[in-house]
């Protein structure tokens, strides 16, 4: 029998595996023989190219590793197997209710994109080790953003998913399961909440449109001011721009507008009588 390590996991394999080796590989030849070709049937094996097959022998794991792809050998009532898919597989975690740093009540989903590196560690150390991954998945998700206050947790996704992989990865890594990627999906406020965070987003964008307001009545002003004092300087471009603005009022609508001649203009018929 194997001896177990500090994480139950066996590594080490008893004097006597040998002779029982030998004994098994007796029995399933003479069972071999005694049912042939059904048992020929029975022991050819085939694994897809994304699988590995772990081979157990009277209860215990076959030394060299998981076998395959493609075809293999099994001794009859002497060897079993399970079959594992190495391809990545995604965790749909449920939304999580959240007490954030900041006393703020929050629902955050999530998904997980994990794959098994180590067939044997995945079978041998776990009894389902993808059902597990996603259980740690949501306990970690709770642990991490418990610690984080709310505004971390709108504004930092990137880092908070960076560092909850690196979290799940070092857990899982004794069950053979490497975790790729951790995205945070969404994040849900309650409506009470929502509102009151956009009545304060209407509010900042009230002011800010007040201050750009008052900054362009201050620039069109200092602009007028410059052109008043540009203009003083010559009567005659102000009177011309008095005619322009006379023309673009006649221009608008068709009416009669009557307006006062500018005294300079009279003077030269006065002096003649």
């Amino acid at each position: 029998m194997g001896n177990g390590d500090p994480h139950g996991a066996p590594h080490e394999v008893s004097d006597d595996s040998g002779d029982t080796d030998i004994c098994a590989l007796i029995f399933g030849g003479i069972v071999f023989l005694l049912f042939f070709p059904f048992s020929l049937l029975c022991s050819i094996k085939i694994v897809q190219e994304y699988e590995r097959a772990v081979i157990f022998r009277l209860g215990r794991v076959l030394s060299g590793g998981a076998k395959g792809p493609g075809l293999f050998f099994l001794f009859p009532c002497v060897d079993s197997f399970k079959s594992v898919d190495l391809r990545v597989i995604s965790y749909d975690i449920p939304p999580q209710e959240i007490l954030t740093q900041d006393s703020m009540s929050v629902s955050v989903d999530a998904v997980v994109y994990a794959r098994v590196f180590d067939a044997t560690k995945s079978i041998i150390n776990v009894e389902d080790a993808h059902q597990s991954t996603r259980l740690l998945a949501a306990t970690s998700l709770r642990n991490i953003l418990g610690t984080k206050s709310l505004s971390d947790i709108l504004s930092d996704r990137e880092s908070i998913s960076s560092y909850l992989q690196s979290a799940l990865d070092e857990a899982t890594d004794p069950w053979g399961i490497k975790v790729e990627r951790v995205e945070l999906k969404d994040v849900r406020l309650p409506y009470n909440m929502q509102r009151s965070m956009a009545a304060e987003a209407e509010s900042a964008r009230e002011a800010r449109a007040k201050v750009i307001a008052a900054e362009g009545e201050m620039k069109a002003s200092r602009a007028l001011k410059e052109a008043a004092d540009v203009m003083s300087a010559s009567p005659a471009a102000i009177q011309l721009r008095f005619l322009q603005t006379m023309n673009t009022v006649s221009a608008q609508r068709n009416q009669t507008v009557i307006f006062p001649l500018p005294v300079d203009l009279l003077k030269r018929f006065l002096n003649r009588q």
